[in-house]
This record gives structure tokens, sequence and C-alpha cells, in this order.
């Protein structure tokens, strides 16, 4: 396993606009089984991610 470490000296780039990322929009999308999240920069609007979120009744 490759391990992580935190570096808040470093800030990331987007990797559109290549503008450092120092914050991070997200959007929420309702669904049948849960809710997913969308993340995109807030300067380009360019998307970064989606990422789920199992609802109560998957654990």
């Amino acid at each position: 396993m490759i391990p992580a470490e935190e570096n808040a000296a470093v800030l990331p780039k987007c990797p559109h606009c290549e503008k450092d990322i120092t914050l991070v929009w997200y959007h929420e999308l309702s669904g049948f089984l849960g809710k997913r999240y969308i993340y995109f920069c807030p300067h380009c609007r360019a998307v970064l991610g989606v990422s789920h979120r199992k609802g109560f009744w998957m654990g």
C-alpha cells in the first residue's frame, strides 16, 4: 500500500484551468438509491469528480 501524507503547504491545481484550488464547489444530485455529489472547480466549473453517498438502508 502507498502511504498518504498531508501537505498543507502545497495547493492542488485544477487539471483543466491550472488555477490553485482553494475551494471546491459541489452540487447535490438526488436519485432513487441515495444522493450523489458532483464536485467542480469554482474558476472554470470543470467537473473534478462525482461521489456517491449510500442511503440509510444500504449501510
